[in-house]
């Protein structure tokens, strides 16, 4: 291997790292055979009960995002349909770890060969519940991994990284791998340098790497030279960071003395564990996907949820999105499987067809309301019709709560704005009580480049002119007509974004909790002028 070598990909997760190679080459364990059917199928049955256990044992010790995917992985792993053809094939004579990995292979290859790029991420599950059950009949050990170590394969599975203890550094440098994946997002959340799509990348333990995730490159054994070069960023990026932490506390109000309001975006509740409510201005986007995970919520579980926000904001306004299932977002029960599913039943659109399940979110959502300054927002709203559908919901809901003695509150009712025929004609749905901008839905419908797929990543950019110039028009209508306008998207935690799409007039943004920091660092260092 020439060396150093250095290597460009795709940042899934920003930040620095040093530290040894740790590959994670895919390895075949090997697979124990009695050549008996009944013993193979008791040997899976086993494998599979002590693999759920080490899972729930994990998921015990891991809160939020990646305790319900560990959970999700539980389910799947509980699921019969999963595994009856794989006792066909052992009744058959294959050795249960063969007839385990035909069966798996099977629904990896669905997953690997689907067009949205979420259902390909969603292979990682898949793979990693293949692998755990093997490495148990196989009575393989999991890999020791070193701290502060750089890993490095093809891909790398949620339980696998979850099973890393973070807190001692290290990075992650994948050949293949997503932004989109759960371990990317798992790594943005805990701070964890990682780059995808890293093309050539060699897996040679030991040899020192460098991972630069704010340019997106890796070094893998650097002169001394490079690694001095590195280490002076990494100091500045550590100071920067030090500096976002003082400014998380501060207002958001740029040099020049305007004041930009910045809300958090939440997925989960547990989420906001390690949150100082002081830091923000509220909540601007509060997703109830995760409500859906395990299937469909009563309307208990819903309020517990949106209650345990609401009380955590002390007061701050609290903007909950109804379910935005569809899409890259599929539920049992509810969505419906569709060959280009980002433009059909999705959003609001599905919300409606399937009001038995709706209603119950609404009912949900009216209570909560009396209890702190809670507001609503529909997904993907396309025409006003939508829009009074939805409300009507929640009036008639309302209706019953009140005839029940139940009570409740009716939020202010407002619209994502993330189809173009609302930015483009935001008149059309002037009813609305406020807009908040979705800017990764716009942008990759304006530009039709998702920013999951890497082969069109590039083309995925919120500082386009066509979509700076549709924020500029819903920021515009906004203040003519004294309708509060914010973003909600990505774009909004990207210090590099932020003064473009100042610049268009918004002056209330809600970022990831991770971003809250060095957004509001970049706020403050920005000057508006007469653009305030």
């Amino acid at each position: 291997m020439p060396s150093p070598l250095r290597l460009t990909g795709t940042i899934a997760s920003r930040g620095f790292a040093e530290g040894p190679l740790q590959p994670l080459a895919a390895t075949t364990p090997l697979i124990r055979t009695s050549g008996s059917p009944t013993l193979e199928a008791q040997a899976l049955r086993d494998a599979k009960t002590r693999a759920i256990a080490e899972l729930k044992e994990l998921a015990a010790a891991t809160q939020g995002p990646g305790a319900d995917m560990l959970e999700f992985q539980v389910a799947m792993l509980d699921d019969d349909a999963l595994t009856e053809s794989t006792f066909e094939r052992i009744a058959s004579g294959t050795s249960a770890g063969a007839a385990w990995t035909d069966t798996l292979g099977e629904q990896i290859e669905i997953y690997e060969a689907a067009e949205d790029e979420y259902f390909r991420a969603r292979s990682a599950d898949i793979i990693d519940i293949r692998d755990r059950v093997l490495r148990v009949l196989s009575q393989a050990n999991d890999l020791a991994i070193p701290p502060g170590a750089i890993l490095a394969g093809d891909d790398l599975t949620p339980s696998q990284f979850l099973a890393v203890d973070w807190a001692r550094g290290g990075g992650i440098a994948l050949r293949r791998g997503s932004a989109a994946s759960h371990v990317a997002m798992l790594a943005r959340a805990r701070g964890v340098p990682m780059l995808v799509g890293l093309e050539g990348l060699p897996l040679a333990e030991g040899e020192t790497a460098l991972i630069d995730a704010e340019e997106g490159s890796v070094t893998i054994g650097p002169t001394d030279e490079a690694r001095t070069h590195f280490r002076r960023r990494a100091a500045a990026g550590a100071g920067q960071k030090r500096r976002a932490e003082a400014a998380a506390l501060a207002p958001g109000r740029t040099l020049d003395g305007t004041d930009i309001a910045v809300a958090i975006n939440v997925a989960d509740p547990g989420d906001l564990s390690d949150v100082d409510v002081r830091t923000c201005d509220g909540v601007g986007l509060m997703r109830t996907e995760f409500l859906y995970g395990g299937g469909l919520p009563d309307e208990e579980t819903q309020l517990a949820a949106f209650r345990r926000v609401v009380r955590w904001a002390e007061g701050r306004p609290v903007v909950i999105r109804t379910v935005d299932a569809g899409g890259d977002k599929p539920v049992a029960g509810f969505t419906i499987e569709e060959t280009n599913p980002f433009l059909g039943l999705r959003g609001v659109r599905l919300a409606l067809a399937k009001p038995e399940i709706f209603r119950v979110q609404i009912r949900a959502l009216l209570r909560v309301a009396a209890e702190g300054r809670v507001s609503v927002m529909f997904p993907m709203i396309s025409v006003p019709a939508e829009y009074e559908a939805a409300k009507t919901l929640f009036l008639e809901e309302a209706q019953v709560l009140a005839a029940r003695g139940v009570n409740f509150a009716m939020p202010r009712l407002g619209i994502m704005v993330e189809v173009p025929a609302v930015a483009i004609f935001p008149e059309l749905l002037s009813g609305a009580a406020f807009f908040s901008i979705g800017s990764n839905d716009l942008t990759q419908y304006v530009l039709a480049a998702s920013r999951d797929n890497g082969a069109v990543a590039s083309l995925n950019e919120v500082r386009h002119p066509a979509v700076l110039g549709l924020i500029s028009n819903v920021v515009r209508f906004g203040q003519r007509h004294n309708l509060p306008v914010s973003l909600c998207g990505d774009a909004g935690g990207d210090p590099a974004s932020l003064p473009d799409l100042l610049a268009t007039g918004l002056r209330s943004i809600s970022v990831a909790p991770a971003q809250l920091p060095l957004a509001k660092l970049a706020i403050s260092q920005l000057n508006l002028g007469a653009g305030s």
